[in-house]
C-alpha cells in the first residue's frame, strides 16, 4: 500500500483463542523524527537521521521541509542525511506545502516557513481544517510574521522575509502542545530569540514538549523554563547556533500500545524490541498501566517483556499527557473485568478525529457500553452484547482508532475496520506486523 493510500475495502481484523505470543519490532518514533528533520532543517551544517519512521506523517514532513530548500538522502531508508535550509538560494517566489492530516507538519512547519523567502502556503486533508491552531497563527503575528489564514485555519500563507524578529508571546495550548514545541524547534533562529508564556488554563501532553526541549539541548541551545508569578510556564531561548546532530531514532513507544494490549487481553507475552530505559516518548507511559492492569513487564536482553494478567482489572487514570495512548486503552479496558474511567482528555476532541466522540460511537456498536462527558470516557465493559450484529469499526482517518478496532478485533469476532489504510500516518506496514506477531513465537 502506497504512503497514505487508504484501503477502498474493509479489512476484517483476525481473531484469536489462544494466548498471543510474540517478538515485535516496531518502525522509529514518529515525532523524533520529524523533530530531528526539523532541527536538521535549521542546524548550521549536516545532520542525519538513523532508524527513522517511514511513514505518511514524516514524508509530510521530508517533502515540506525539501519545498523550503532542505535536502534530505532517499537512497538509503536506514539513513537520512540532511543538508539544511539555504534561504538565499531559493528561487521559486510561491510554494505549496502539503500538510495531509499531520499535526506535526502543519503546525512545525509555519515558523520553519516563516525563516525563507517569498510566498508559501500550507494546505492538507479536509479533517485538518478542524484541528485547532489559531494560538499559534495568533503568537506568530506578534512576534513579525506576515501570517494569513482562512478562518484561523487551512490553507495558511506566510509571506516569508527570511527572518523572525521574535521577543515576548503568549499564547493558549491547552489544546495542543504542538503549538509550544512549534515556537521553540525554530526560536534559536529568532532574531530576538523567545520568551514564550502558556496561559492555557492546563497544558496537555506535556511529555512531547520535553522531548522537543531535550532535543534542542541536545544540539547545544540552551532552554530556560520557569514559572511566573501568575503560575504560567515560561519558556526562554537566545539567538544562538543549532548544531548539527548524528540522530538515533528510538522505537516508536505509542506504536507498541495495541501490540502490548495483545499480550493483555488474551492473557498472552509479547516483547517489544529496543525498548529504551529512558525516553521522554509519551508511549513509556504504558509500563505504569500494564501495572494497573494487573499485567507485568520487566527488561531483557531483547527490550520489554509484557506478560498479560488473568484477570484484566479495570482503571482510572488521568491521560491528560498522554492521550495519544487514549484510543488503544480504551479498546484495552473495554475487554476488562470492571469499569474504567479515563480522564482529562478534552483536547482529543480536536486531533485526527473528534477521538471521545468515535470512541463512544465503535465501541456501542460492538455491544461495549462506553460514554463520554466533557473530558473523559467511562466505560463499564460489564454491561456488554459482545454478540451485537453491528461489527463495522469506523477509523475516521485515524491511525490510533484503527489500531484499537484490530485490538478489539483479537477478543470479538468479525470485527471489519473499514479503512486499515489510516494505519500508514505513522506505520507503512501495520496489517503485516499485526499478522506476524499471530504467526510467530517470541524469542
Amino acid at each position: 500500500m502506497i504512503l497514505g493510500q487508504h484501503s477502498s475495502k474493509p479489512w476484517v481484523a483476525p481473531s484469536v483463542k489462544t494466548p498471543v505470543k510474540a517478538t515485535v519490532e516496531l518502525p522509529g518514533s514518529k515525532s523524533q523524527t520529524n523533530r530531528a528533520l526539523v532541527l536538521g532543517a535549521l542546524a548550521t551544517g549536516e545532520s542525519t537521521i538513523a532508524n527513522p519512521l517511514i511513514a505518511r506523517d514524516t514524508q509530510l514532513m521530508r517533502d515540506a521541509l525539501t519545498a523550503l530548500g532542505a535536502r534530505v538522502s532517499a537512497g538509503n531508508d536506514a539513513l537520512w542525511r540532511i543538508t539544511p535550509i539555504n534561504a538565499s538560494a531559493i528561487k521559486t517566489s510561491s510554494i505549496a506545502i502539503d500538510a495531509g492530516l499531520a499535526g506535526t507538519v502543519m503546525r512545525f512547519i509555519l515558523p520553519v516557513a516563516a525563516l525563507t523567502r517569498g510566498e508559501v502556503t500550507i494546505y492538507g486533508d479536509e479533517r485538518a481544517k478542524q484541528r485547532p491552531i489559531a494560538p499559534l497563527i495568533e503568537s506568530l503575528r506578534e512576534i513579525g510574521v506576515d501570517i494569513h489564514a482562512h478562518r484561523d485555519s487551512l490553507p495558511i500563507t506566510i509571506k516569508a522575509t527570511g527572518e523572525i524578529a521574535g521577543g515576548n508571546t503568549s499564547l493558549d495550548a491547552s489544546s495542543s502542545s504542538q503549538f509550544v514545541s512549534a515556537l521553540l524547534l525554530a526560536a534559536p533562529r529568532f532574531t530576538n530569540g523567545l520568551a514564550l508564556t502558556d496561559v492555557g488554563p492546563k497544558l496537555p501532553s506535556r511529555p512531547h514538549i520535553d522531548m522537543s526541549i531535550a532535543m534542542l539541548q541536545d544540539c547545544g541551545v540552551a532552554v530556560n523554563e520557569t514559572i511566573n508569578e501568575l503560575g504560567q510556564t515560561v519558556w526562554q531561548i537566545g539567538k544562538s547556533q543549532i548544531n548539527a546532530r548524528q540522530w538515533q531514532i528510538e522505537p516508536d513507544l505509542s506504536n507498541a500500545a495495541p501490540f502490548i494490549g495483545a499480550a493483555l487481553v488474551t492473557q498472552g507475552e509479547v516483547a517489544i524490541k529496543n525498548w529504551p530505559a529512558q525516553t521522554t516518548q509519551a508511549g513509556d507511559y504504558l509500563r505504569q498501566l500494564i501495572d494497573l492492569w494487573g499485567g507485568s513487564w520487566k527488561f531483557t536482553p531483547v527490550g520489554l517483556q509484557v506478560t498479560g494478567p488473568n484477570r484484566l482489572r479495570g482503571i482510572d487514570v488521568d491521560l491528560g499527557d498522554y492521550g495519544e495512548l487514549t484510543p488503544v486503552v480504551a479498546a484495552i479496558c473495554a475487554l476488562a473485568s470492571e469499569p474504567s474511567v479515563l480522564r482529562n482528555i478534552e483536547h482529543l476532541r480536536g486531533h485526527e478525529s473528534d477521538r471521545l466522540a468515535a470512541l463512544t460511537e465503535n465501541l456501542a456498536a460492538v455491544g461495549i457500553e462506553c460514554h463520554a462527558d466533557s473530558d473523559s470516557l467511562h466505560i463499564n465493559p460489564q454491561s456488554t452484547d459482545r454478540n451485537s450484529s453491528a461489527k463495522t469499526w469506523q477509523s475516521y482517518e485515524d491511525h490510533r482508532l484503527a489500531t484499537a478496532g484490530a485490538l478489539i478485533g483479537l477478543v470479538i469476532e468479525g470485527i471489519e475496520i473499514d479503512d486499515i489504510g489510516a494505519t500508514t500516518k505513522t506505520m507503512a506496514n501495520f496489517p503485516l506486523l499485526w499478522q506476524e506477531m499471530l504467526v510467530r513465537p517470541s524469542t
